[in-house]
């Protein structure tokens, strides 16, 4: 028998990991470590809502000249498509998934 908790993990692992890809290609600086994506979790199970509370807790200033529904949208749309990718190219059988390697980035200063 397949233990649910373990799935649930991975699977949240894996959109926490997309979240971080997406905001990496889209240019924004951020990172939702473990702790922050479980915080976001508890507020909300809706993706475009938990980027919503985040902007206004940690990114106010981005909502001077954006639209908080947009960024979410496009972020969230980001977050799919490396999502898709991931799981398509046989995610599963990895124990961690390096997401600037998702688009080949290379990291540093």
């Amino acid at each position: 028998m397949i233990d649910d908790l373990l799935i649930q993990y991975w699977n949240s692992e894996t959109e926490r990991n997309a979240y971080n890809a997406a905001f990496y290609e889209l240019g924004f600086r951020w990172h939702w470590d473990r702790e922050i994506y479980c915080q976001l979790l508890r507020q909300s199970q809706d993706g475009a809502e938990r980027v919503c509370q985040y902007l206004s807790t940690h990114q106010p200033h981005l909502l001077r000249a954006y639209d908080a529904k947009f960024l979410a949208e496009v972020i969230e749309q980001k977050k799919e498509e490396h999502q898709k990718r991931e799981l398509s190219g046989g995610v599963m059988s990895r124990r961690y998934f390096n997401w600037a390697e998702s688009h080949g980035a290379e990291l540093g200063a």
